[in-house]
């Protein structure tokens, strides 16, 4: 068996090559898969837009944090894992045929799975956002921003009971949000004039729960707009990009409870993973018509590019490795 593997290399700012690179080594309660894809993350483009603060060339595999795969090997240790299981994980080089990951951070998946795609990391993602936004039958809830984690919100929270006002720029993107149950769809066009709309769906108190969900100021402006008093206000969007102002007279003033959902604890992240793997399972939402667009490792400057540039039809890229 080869000790190398293929990894991509990001070299520079929008510049990436596919090299051979020396296969990795599990420690001690570590394991190794041999990754069957790795989704693609839009945190992924401020680095791959080459800010100063980012170094080149990056190591192998860098950024590729939605991973998953077979176990190839385990490290001293390790209990409860056998080569060849497929699993989801957390690592952090997954742009590349192998990757590390503590097996603390491996969720197994199941046989009804078998076959399909699963990056665990954005499903984990957004079921710990839905369980931190406190979502309840009954309730109004505005999602701005309806991607591959606005559309699983949108059914998630339709699940529940909840009516569900989807806000989002692309027509194929409101339609997607229909599809997930959404009783009403905006396009994100005139700021004021969603506002108005909004008011008018609410009967002029707005929404019990405003998720935000690109990751903009506009859209975080938005958010609290929709917000009706002592409203919740979820910041789902990732803000990589810059500082943000926010209108701390309104929130003040509508006494909004403002929740970051954002999570940087491996082990809530896991657990996130595991209620996926327990909600796709039970029929909660079909995550596979999301992943829109696949790419071999060769062209994951494609895969960059079109999730910076979202062509129609576009929701999610995973990179395939044969």
């Amino acid at each position: 068996m080869s000790e190398t593997m293929r990894a991509a290399v990001l070299t520079g700012p929008g510049q990436v090559e596919v090299q051979q690179v020396a296969r990795p080594q599990p420690g001690p309660g570590q394991v190794r898969l041999r990754l069957e894809g790795c989704g693609v993350c839009a945190s992924n483009l401020t680095p791959w837009s080459g800010p100063d603060w980012m170094k080149f060339p990056t190591e192998p595999g860098d950024l590729g944090h939605e991973a998953w795969g077979t176990v190839d090997a385990v490290g001293e240790g390790v209990q409860g894992l056998s080569i060849g299981q497929r699993v989801a994980a957390l690592t952090y080089r997954g742009y590349a045929e192998y990757d590390i990951a503590d097996a603390a951070n491996i969720v197994p998946l199941p046989e009804g799975l078998s076959g399909q795609p699963f990056p665990g990391e954005p499903l984990g993602c957004a079921m710990n956002i839905f369980r931190r936004s406190g979502i309840e039958a009954g309730q109004t809830v505005a999602i701005i921003g309806i991607g591959f984690l606005g559309a699983i919100l949108t059914r998630l929270a339709t699940n529940a009971g909840a009516r569900v006002i989807a806000i989002s720029r692309r027509p194929f993107s409101l339609d997607l949000a229909r599809d997930m149950g959404a009783a009403e769809t905006i396009p994100m066009e005139d700021h004021n004039g969603i506002i108005a709309r909004v008011k008018e769906l609410t009967g002029g108190s707005f929404c019990d729960v405003v998720i935000e969900a690109v990751g903009k100021q506009w859209p975080l402006d938005l958010a609290a707009e929709l917000c009706k008093e002592r409203g919740r206000l979820i910041v789902a969007g990732y803000h990589q990009d810059g500082p943000r102002q926010v209108n701390m007279w309104l929130w003040n003033w509508r006494g909004l409870d403002v929740i970051n959902a954002h999570e940087r604890d491996p082990k809530v992240y896991v657990q996130g993973i595991r209620d996926a793997v327990a909600a796709i399972g039970a029929g909660a939402f079909n995550p596979a018509p999301l992943f829109t667009h696949d790419y071999p490792l060769e062209r994951l400057d494609a895969a960059l590019n079109d999730t910076r540039d979202r062509p129609d039809g576009f929701l999610k890229a995973v990179v395939r490795f044969a």
